[in-house]
């Protein structure tokens, strides 16, 4: 029987579809773990964040985080829970993120586990979290911030190095240099144009690279965000509607609040309150504000945007919005409306022909953002179906992740082709289309890994 590679890569996540973030670098007989992200969409995608890892978590020495991101940090409170005890490595702007967005993640699931018990709306007797507010407070002593641009050296084995991806606040791609050999994962690229976020930074060298995809078969829209927003905005004010906005609670609503502040003090779109209803993204605006040296946005320029909306903590008050029957914006977690207090402004909206649900980026397949996007007349919330009369729009130019064109520059800074390139976070279509890019326009072998399959780094 042939020995072990001495340097290996397995792909736990993320392959075959943009979610499940998980990467598995073995170097002898240690294990680090990149990215410990839970799977969203599809029911088949969320049940796979049941199953146990298929490396014991004490096992791993350290998990290195590329960023906040639920699909990449949301499933660490299971990790911990399970045994892990090393360090989990990030970003200071990723881990004060995170003090937020997974005891979040694991109040929702406590509540959704609660509601489907009290209403009778699951298979299961009785339904349970994936994890509980107390298991992801948990999580949070085991980080460890690095600086970007500072190389570390974690027990003399293994030198990591963060660079700036641009994707949100904190957001890195991940240099990790072991055996002689330097791997690099993009986690997240960002791209130019956001209004809010810097450019990914370039990486000179690579002997293996291992690269998102998820808009790898298509170009970003470019047009002016600002133009489309005032656009839906005007429109559905005429009509006496409401724009209800699912927002990611990091970077997207930032990002949001700078375009409509802009908007409404060159009097283009007409004066009407903003509401910000979803605690999460209150903490993260907190978060963005204390962290400026992660984002393009001057001090004052940021505190106009997060002073704008009016910050919705209460859940009675979040509910009084939808008797309200004057125009006005809600931003309201989650992004692709698959959880969170925008379920329940869907349900007093959707059926009304004179609002807009305003999507701001990608959806990923089998979301209810997806779904709406793509024109279904009715969509499940709280096991009931709701009819769909509202407008509903997509604003894709402002979404986060670089598009192919923009994937393809940022290789073409490596200096020297890698002995291979890895395609994750991409749905199938989309990932081998960049392959075919990559392989055509590079001349690089590059190739979509297997689930769960290992792959010597020679």
């Amino acid at each position: 029987m042939p020995s072990a590679p001495e340097l290996a890569l397995s792909f736990l996540g993320a392959v075959g579809t943009v979610t499940g973030s998980r990467f598995v670098l073995r170097h002898q007989r240690t294990r680090w773990l990149v990215d410990c992200g839970l799977f969203q969409g599809y029911k088949h995608l969320r049940q796979r964040n049941w199953r146990a890892l298929s490396v014991r978590p004490d096992k791993i020495q350290a998990v290195v985080l590329t960023h906040a991101h639920l699909d990449h940090s949301g499933w660490l409170p299971v990790l911990c829970r399970d045994g892990f005890r090393g360090k989990i490595l990030a970003t200071p702007a990723t881990r004060d993120l995170c003090r937020h967005l997974l005891p979040d993640s694991g109040f929702i699931q406590e509540k959704d586990a609660e509601f489907a018990n009290r209403h009778g709306t699951t298979r299961h007797q009785p339904a349970r979290p994936l994890y509980t507010h107390a298991d992801a407070e948990a999580v949070l002593s085991f980080f460890r911030t690095l600086d970007f641009g500072t190389p570390y050296r974690l027990k003399k084995k293994l030198e990591i190095l963060f660079h700036r991806a641009g994707h949100i606040p904190g957001a890195a791609i991940a240099e990790l240099t072991v055996g002689g050999r330097r791997v690099v994962f993009s986690g997240d690229l960002g791209h130019a144009s956001s209004a809010t976020m810097p450019p990914p930074a370039h990486v000179r060298q690579a002997d293996y690279l291992v690269v998102e995809s998820t808009y790898g078969n298509r170009r970003r829209d470019r047009s002016d965000p600002e133009d489309t927003l005032a656009r839906v905005i005007g429109q559905t004010v005429e009509r006496g509607g409401s724009i209800i906005i699912p927002a990611f609670a990091v970077g997207r609503t930032q990002l949001l609040l700078h375009h409509i502040r802009r908007l409404l003090d060159a009097h283009r779109i007409p004066t009407l309150p903003v509401y910000l209803d979803s605690p999460l993204a209150i903490n993260a605006t907190d978060v963005f504000e204390n962290h400026p040296d992660d984002h393009r946005l001057g001090r004052e320029e940021a505190a106009r945007a997060c002073s704008l909306p009016k910050y919705v903590h209460d859940p009675d008050e979040s509910r009084q919005l939808d008797r309200d029957p004057h125009p006005k914006i809600i931003i309201a977690g989650s992004g692709m409306a698959t959880g969170g207090r925008v379920l329940h402004h869907l349900k007093a909206y959707l059926g009304d022909r004179r609002h807009t649900i305003l999507f701001a980026g990608y959806q990923a397949p089998g979301t209810r953002g997806d779904a709406l996007v793509n024109g279904a007349d009715q969509v499940k919330v709280h096991g009931q179906y709701w009819p769909v009369e509202a407008q509903i729009e997509n604003l894709d130019m402002l979404s986060a992740h670089a598009d192919a064109d923009e994937i393809i520059d940022w290789l073409g800074h490596i200096e020297q082709p890698p002995r291979q390139t890895f395609l994750v976070h991409g749905e199938p279509n989309a990932a081998d289309a960049l392959r075919r890019r990559i392989e055509e326009e590079l001349g690089w072998n590059c190739l979509v890994p297997e689930s769960e399959q290992e792959y010597p780094l020679a």
